[in-house]
């Protein structure tokens, strides 16, 4: 039997904690009994705790009483994590997980392990939203913004929300067997795992800064011509700049060259129209500067780990 622990605070997300608790209490019912997972709750303070949603929930123990070794310690995101710091939890955590034989975090809940000084030293993730966030924060940590979930080492983060239950799902697999898993998300009415990554979900460019400069400048023109076809050659002589001096400056503001500037844009524009129109696949590629079918799939598959049709079918 696996002791499975989930350390509540306050404003923490529900689905966070119920996701993963579910799969697990789910696959009970496709165990032997000496194989069940025994979950437990932990709570920050004394009686009931608010979920970011409003909704209040009554944790099996204190942080003060919960000295028991667990085989997983999960902490979820919310509110909570990112906005308001917990210094009984940050002070519990550390020895909590050197008794525990895996530990992890649930979306944001990364934000708390990081607190903790837990992320050092490993590789991560995090909701898409907050990655560069979580990067600013712990630079000491490998933030990975595109996947679901990482397993590193005896370390377990993941995506946003129901990331979690991708996680869960994974480590049923590890424990008992891939077909228990198949079972229970078949229960659950999910897939065991996602086709691509989180970029899926978020936008891959970031929005033009408001302020003025050469560099933003080049940026909204590109962005109100993309079906034109656009080289660094171009793009520099709109703001009368050497190719080199152009790629150095727009580098530095932007955090990517150019190119990738005008590769994400047209990716996002494609998504854009695939998820607003019926519009056929040689005119979103038109419309999107891309040229042809053929080399949008290409830039789909590569970056989002879809391709056009396939993202069509998901989120239109």
């Amino acid at each position: 039997m696996k002791n499975v622990a989930m350390v509540l605070y306050p404003d923490f997300l529900l689905l966070d904690m119920s996701g993963p608790m579910e799969v697990f209490s789910l696959a009970n019912r496709f165990l032997e009994p000496d194989n069940h997972y025994r979950l437990s709750l932990i709570g920050t303070e004394q009686g009931s705790l608010r979920a970011s949603n409003g909704v209040s929930v009554q944790a099996d123990v204190h942080i003060d009483q919960a000295c028991d070794s667990y085989d997983l310690l999960l902490v979820p995101g919310g509110p909570g994590a990112y906005n308001d710091k917990h210094p009984r939890l940050l002070d519990w955590l550390p020895a909590a997980v050197s008794r525990a034989s895996c530990y992890g975090s649930i979306c944001t809940g990364a934000f708390v392990l990081g607190h903790a000084g837990l992320l050092d030293g490993y590789r991560v993730t995090t909701h898409w939203h907050y990655t560069e966030r979580l990067i600013r924060a712990f630079p000491k940590a490998t933030v990975e913004t595109d996947q679901i979930y990482i397993q590193d080492r005896t370390l377990l983060t993941s995506g946003g929300i129901t990331a979690g239950i991708d996680l869960a799902l994974a480590l049923v697999a590890q424990d008992h067997g891939k077909k228990v898993a198949q079972d229970v998300a078949k229960v659950l009415l999910v897939v065991m795992k996602r086709q691509g990554g989180q970029a899926q979900f978020s936008p891959l460019m970031a929005a033009v800064a408001p302020h003025e400069t050469s560099v933003t400048r080049v940026q909204n023109y590109v962005l109100e011509h993309l079906d034109e076809a656009f080289n660094i050659e171009r793009m520099a002589s709109l703001v009368n700049m050497s190719t080199r001096h152009f790629a150095r400056v727009f580098s530095r503001e932007v955090n990517m060259t150019p190119m990738e500037f005008l590769q994400n844009a047209r990716i996002d524009r494609a998504r854009s129209l695939l998820e607003s129109s019926d519009l056929p696949l040689k005119t979103v590629a038109y419309k999107s500067g891309f040229g042809s079918v053929r080399y949008m799939r290409s830039l789909f598959s590569d970056k989002l780990g879809l391709t056009p049709v396939q993202y069509r079918e998901q989120f239109s």
